[in-house]
């Protein structure tokens, strides 16, 4: 797998990911998801758990 990267135009906003995030890599910026890649640790969960695939690895 790879880091996570968050597609700001398809992002909703809706924090799914950032509390499904084990290592809290995932904030949120001006309504939007954005991601840590030197806390990634590559897991999936955030991708795996967003409800409009913004998220991809």
């Amino acid at each position: 797998m790879a880091k996570a990267v968050v597609d700001q135009d398809t992002c909703v906003g809706c924090e799914a990911c950032v509390g499904v995030c084990p290592v809290s890599a995932i904030s949120m910026v001006d309504g939007k998801s954005k991601v840590d890649p030197d806390v990634c640790v590559e897991c999936g969960a955030c991708a795996a758990t967003c409800p409009v695939s913004a998220i991809t690895q």
